[in-house]
Order: C-alpha cells, then sequence, then structure tokens
C-alpha cells in the first residue's frame, strides 16, 4: 500500500469517527429524554388533562354550583392476569356542575391469599379530564385485598365550572369515569405479613 492509498485510508476513518461521536451522542441523548419523559408525561397530563386524565383537590375547596347538570357514568375493570372481581356499584348520576358527587366501586377478592391492586383512571371525552377533579379516591393508593374480602370504594368528586367556558366542551353532557384494577407485585416480607393478617392464607389454613 503506497503512501497516498494510507492517507486516503487514515481520512476515511476520520470521518467515519466524526459522523459516529455526534450519533452516539444523539442516541445517548435520546434514551436520556426518554427516562426524563416518564415523570414529565404524567405531570403533563395531569396538568392538561390529557388522554382523560382527571385533576385531584383538597377537601373543601371552595368551587361554585351552577344550575346546569351532567350524567356521570361509571366503568370498571381489571387487568389481564388480575383475580379480583371489580365492578361500579353506583348507577349514571346527574350532579349539578360543581356539586360534590360521591360514587362507589366493589371489588372482591375471591382467591386464597391477599392481593394488592393498584387503579389506573381516566375520562371520556379526553378533552373533560381537566375539569373533572376527585377529592378522595381509592386510586390514591395500593388496595389490598384478604381472601375472600368484598370491600366498597368510595370516590368523592366534582366537574368544574371552567368546563362551560371551554369550547371543546362546553356541550359535553355525559362524562364517564373508568377505573382498571392491575395486581401489583409485593415483597417477600411484605407478602409474608399480608398472609399472617386476620383472613389471611395463614390465618385461613390454622382454621381448617
Amino acid at each position: 500500500m503506497t503512501k497516498l492509498d494510507m492517507r486516503r485510508s487514515g481520512n476515511g476513518e476520520k470521518r467515519l469517527w466524526k459522523k459516529a461521536v455526534p450519533l452516539v451522542g444523539v442516541v445517548f441523548g435520546m434514551l436520556g429524554m426518554a427516562y426524563a419523559a416518564v415523570p414529565f408525561y404524567d405531570w403533563f397530563c395531569r396538568v392538561t388533562g390529557f388522554a382523560g386524565t382527571t385533576q385531584v383537590a383538597a377537601v373543601g375547596t371552595d368551587v361554585e354550583v351552577l344550575d346546569q347538570t351532567v350524567t356521570v357514568r361509571f366503568d370498571g375493570s381489571t387487568n389481564r392476569g388480575m383475580p379480583w372481581e371489580f365492578r361500579p356499584a353506583t348507577p349514571p348520576m346527574e350532579i349539578r356542575i360543581g356539586e360534590t358527587g360521591l360514587a362507589f366501586y366493589e371489588a372482591h377478592n375471591p382467591t386464597d391469599h391477599p392481593i394488592t391492586g393498584t387503579a389506573t383512571f381516566n375520562v371520556t371525552p379526553f378533552a373533560a379530564g381537566a375539569y373533572f377533579t376527585k377529592i378522595d379516591c381509592f386510586c390514591f393508593t395500593e388496595q389490598t385485598l384478604q381472601p375472600g374480602e368484598r370491600v366498597m370504594m368510595p370516590v368523592t368528586f366534582y366537574v368544574d365550572p371552567d368546563i362551560l367556558q371551554d369550547p371543546e366542551t362546553d356541550r359535553v353532557h355525559t362524562i364517564t369515569l373508568s377505573y382498571t384494577f392491575y395486581e401489583t407485585e409485593t415483597e417477600p416480607e411484605q407478602q409474608a405479613r399480608l398472609d399472617t393478617e386476620p383472613g389471611g392464607a395463614a390465618a385461613s389454613a390454622g382454621r381448617n
């Protein structure tokens, strides 16, 4: 190989490195943005109501109650593999905009061992999510049901009067609140503690 060929080869390798280094930086930058996007996306949804994400308010929030009403429907389901039975226990209700509503969902653990679940939620139409506000909800924390346990889970909410000021929602007359329960993985120590609680698997075995 001549010196000219060697020089050309060396210059080619340098050009490849110059192209490769920025590309590697872009890849790592995209990975970092992906990890950062998860909490940002959650925050964005809660602030804007994007994808039907509802809002959260403290007890005692001063909200004007209007004469206009809206019908709220309730829907409940479980994720594949979640053995709970979960359904709304409250029929559709008509409430005044700004008025506090109270609804219940029923959950049942038909298995012979404790199961912990977490609920995700949204409302439809999606645009109404920015104005559907929950004051108290079982979805704020994990829920554990003992073997055979059946519970009623409340949710307290209101529809913000600003819904009538938004051209995308001022003609919304029906809102559907939906929950889906997922089974939550529990640490071995936590599971052992649940098994020994009243109604747990160990306690049930001791009675048999």
